[in-house]
């Protein structure tokens, strides 16, 4: 018996000796995103530059617009410097990866949150939000999304306008593209008869262009939220990001950006 007794104590000293210097745990576990950003004093951001007015490069190469000003509120509040910012270009297509692998700290790229989406990633609580419309030109008889049938539609790869369109025209015939401007393109040259996605990013095109009309329905709202890597690792940041957006909405910070960036 007392053989026995030191045999398993032998083995349990070896398996905690094991665990100790060999798998160590420690070396697992992630550092806290927050304390991460704090340490380094700088905040990495995701922003999609192809989705004026929320996000684009000015004439000097500057990062502009409402995703671009949102982050540069959400610096002051992390590091009382809204210069302490590195933006990251994003696309639809790849947002949630390059936060989901922690190739940036937070998107602020007009992203829907949606129940699918938050599987992969968190999400703030909603900054903004929009709805999902059409763009033709000015000469189409396209006046609504019944009239899609047999058409070709553009979305753009990654959005929630795609999943929306095969619910509401499921007859339509959908192309993708990578970005809002190839989109545009193609409209103008009559590859696609129309282009649907938020509003609040169609609606550029035809303040810039009198071919180009919006027309007024909404088929859908789309909250928009700041997406972070899930888990732990990002609960710090997303509860002081949550005080930050309430915050901005009390002192009127986000209607004076919806404002200067939508009108």
């Amino acid at each position: 018996m007392k053989k026995l007794v030191i045999i398993c104590s032998v083995i349990f000293l070896c398996l905690v000796g094991f665990y100790i210097f060999v798998l160590r745990p420690e070396k697992y576990v992630e550092n806290d995103l927050y304390e991460d950003i704090l340490k380094r004093d700088f905040i990495r951001v995701g922003i999609n530059t192809d989705s004026k007015p929320f996000g684009f490069i000015d004439k000097d190469g500057f990062v502009q617009g409402y995703d671009a000003d949102l982050a540069r509120y959400i610096a002051q509040y992390l590091l009382s410097n809204n210069s302490k910012v590195e933006f990251i270009s994003v696309t639809p297509a790849n947002r949630m990866l390059k936060a989901s692998t922690g190739e940036v700290d937070i998107v602020i790229a007009t992203m829907t949150i949606t129940p699918q989406r938050k599987e992969i990633i968190d999400f703030s609580i909603p900054y903004d939000s929009a709805g999902q419309a059409l763009l033709v030109k000015s000469s189409s008889k396209i006046t609504s999304i019944a009239d899609l049938a047999g058409q070709n539609v553009g979305v753009i790869w990654g959005t929630t306008a795609e999943k929306n369109l095969l619910n509401l025209a499921p007859t339509a015939n959908i192309i993708g593209f990578k970005s809002y401007q190839d989109a545009y393109n193609a409209l103008k040259n009559g590859s696609i008869n129309a282009i649907t996605s938020d509003d609040t990013i169609l609606s550029r095109f035809a303040i810039e262009d009198n071919t180009v009309k919006l027309l007024t329905k909404r088929y859908s709202r789309e909250p928009y939220g700041i997406g972070f890597k899930k888990g732990k690792y990002s609960k710090k940041l997303k509860e002081n990001i949550d005080y930050a957006i309430r915050d901005m909405k009390q002192k009127n910070v986000i209607n004076r950006l919806h404002k200067k960036w939508l009108g």
